[in-house]
Order: C-alpha cells, then structure tokens, then sequence
C-alpha cells in the first residue's frame, strides 16, 4: 500500500453514466479535477485505466458466517476480500458482530451498518438474529436503528415448520408499528422477503426496500413500482435454492418445491421489476454461505437477467451511491475508485479483474 500523496488518474473517468472526464487527481485523499498548484513538493504517483467509483455490495454480511458470528480477525479478511474485488463500499445488511472498529481503517471499505437481523422465534438461522415476538418488534427496531447506519432490518417470511412451507412472519400491526418507529429514529427499514405473501402487508405499511425479492408477481410489482421501493435481488444467493431444495425435500416437500419454483423464475422476477420502474441494486449476501467478493458475478447475474449493462453497472456504483447517500467521483468526494484495463460500460465481465484499488487516495492494490 502507498503512502497517500498526489495521485494523478489518467485515462477515462466515468464520473456519471455518460460523464466521461480524461483526467482527476487525488489529493489529500480527495477528488479534483484541478491541477494541484506547482511547488508541492510532492511528485504525482500517475496510474492509468478505465475509473469507477468504488463498487458497492448492497447486500453484505461483515462478521458473519455461516454459523453466527465472527472474531476480528475473520471480519478483516471478509472486508479485505470485498476490497480486493472492488466493494470499496457496503451496505452491511445485518450482523450480530460490533464492526465498527473498521471504521478506524483507512485500508478497508466503509460499511453503513443495519445493526442486527430481528426475526421471529426460532424462524430463522441460528446465533444469526434477535428473535422475538410481534410485540417487542417496534423496541428491537429502535434498538437496532440507533446500533445501525440509518437502515434496519427484519426477517419478513421464513419456513413454517408446522406448516411446511415458507410463511409471513408478523402480522400487519407489528409490520406498521416497526417501520413507524424505524422512520422515528431516522433509518430506513429493510426485510428478508422469499416468498409472496409478506410483500404487499411490507409495502403498504412503507418499507423501503426488500432484499431477495424472490416472491414479487403481476399483482405486487405495479405497488412497488408506484411506492418506489427498492429491491436488492442478490442472484448470486438464489442460485443456491436448488441446493437447498433438495436437502430438504424429505422434511418439508412443499418448501422443497416452492424453491425451486422461485429459482425457476428468477431472472423473469427481476426484468419484471426493472421494466416496471423498480430501483434494482447489487448485493450478494456475501458472509452467510456465500464467500466475499462476488460483486462482478452479481452484476454479470442482472445482465444474464435482462437488465441493460449500464443500468447493472449503475446499480453497483453511480445509483447504488446515490441510493444510499454517499458520494461518486465529484469535487471534494472521497478518492474511492477502481481502475480497469477497458470499459466497463462495454463488458461488465471487466469488473471481475480491477487494474488498481484506489482508498481515500492510496493506491490499495
């Protein structure tokens, strides 16, 4: 890792979708687009390549793994393999495990955290969350919110064990007093969401965003679409359904089969919401079963999905930013950003090798 001076970034800069620039500087660990004054004293370091933003995973678990929580050293090496495929920025949506100590590290990316998952009693992955029931949910909200980065998170459906198949968890009440106190202590308020039947109740009560998605249809699409809820896909997870499908076909037959059937329909459910108006973004569920550092393959699975290369690309950098309030390449902006041998815009299979790793001014990688 350098010692941060004066970068020099030549080549093509991608500050916005169609604002191409030939040239920045890092200084101080900023972005500029004005020539430093001569008689610094420092020579610029002059690196060369396609420049993004620092990608973002919108949908990241630092701490986590697929037993519960992680020590230090374990949620290092997570962040740093999210730093090495160019998430320079994450939306962690849900750990049991205190990260903030990585805020101190100049060397790792910036996590906006959701504090931890809340699900219902025994309907969700063990050692992962607070499980409690629908009358303590507006508290653990408010808890969460405050321990978080302005965004909560709720287990919205999961397997029903007596039923045999996946279920809402809360009943509209609990749903509407949750997001009310959420919105009351200034965060936003996300939910885990496979199957259908959680959706329009989440909605309605003003969510902001679901993660998976898996369950939308014809009839719950135009709602999200008219309340502008955004949805985070994480395709790269749904592709394990088949998976676990079959590994619990003997117990629950009806789950086993509704899995599959969402999996089948994937790539359909997620056109459907892009062409409907749906804000789309990337996350890759990274750090439950998932390894870090699969945010190019989530982009690859949008385009394989029908979403227009650009409108993937935005949905990892410009967007994504722009969604969760933090700066792209402008005057003054952090000097986060990933530099590639061609353009992305052309081929997003090119964010699978990032030239250099550029974090608040040093060259990373």
């Amino acid at each position: 890792m350098s010692d941060r001076g004066i970068l020099h970034i030549k080549g093509r800069i991608l500050a916005g979708p169609e604002d191409v620039r030939d040239e920045l500087w890092a200084v101080d660990g900023r972005v500029t687009y004005e020539p430093p004054a001569a008689g610094s004293g420092l020579e610029p370091v002059v690196v060369y390549g396609w420049a993004l933003p620092g990608l973002v995973d919108a949908h990241c678990h630092v701490g986590l793994d697929a037993h519960g929580p992680v020590d230090d050293s374990t949620s290092e090496k997570q962040a740093l393999a999210d730093r090495e495929a160019g998430t320079l920025l994450i939306r962690d949506a849900g750990s049991p495990s205190d990260t903030r100590w990585v805020d101190d590290r100049e060397d790792l990316p910036r996590i906006i955290r959701a504090g931890r998952h809340i699900a219902r009693t025994r309907r969700y992955i063990r050692n992962y969350a607070h499980e409690i029931e629908p009358g303590d949910l507006a508290a653990y909200i408010r808890r969460e919110a405050r321990r978080g980065d302005g965004w909560v998170k709720i287990v919205g459906d999961w397997i029903d064990r007596t039923e045999g198949d996946l279920s809402a968890c809360w009943p509209r009440w609990a749903v509407e007093e949750a997001i009310e106190a959420a919105h009351a202590e200034g965060a936003r308020m996300t939910a885990h969401c496979f199957a259908e039947d959680s959706l329009r109740d989440l909605v309605e009560a003003g969510i902001d965003c679901i993660e998976h998605a898996t369950g939308l249809t014809e009839d719950t699409i135009p709602l999200f679409a008219e309340r502008g809820v955004a949805i985070v896909p994480t395709l790269v997870n749904i592709a394990t359904f088949p998976h676990l499908a079959s590994g619990g076909e003997a117990k629950f037959p009806r789950w086993s089969d509704h899995m599959r059937r969402l999996h089948a329909r994937r790539y359909d459910t997620v056109r459907s919401a892009y062409d409907a108006g749906i804000p789309v973004f990337v996350g890759t569920d990274a750090g439950g079963a998932l390894p870090h550092g699969l945010v190019a393959r989530e982009v690859e699975e949008l385009v394989k999905a029908g979403i227009p290369p650009l409108a993937a690309l935005s949905a990892t950098t410009w967007g994504a930013r722009e969604w969760l309030g933090r700066p792209v390449l402008e005057e003054g902006a952090p000097a986060d950003l990933v530099l590639y041998d061609s353009d992305p815009r052309e081929d997003v299979r090119v964010l699978a090798g990032p030239r250099r790793v550029v974090l608040r001014g040093r060259i990373i990688q």
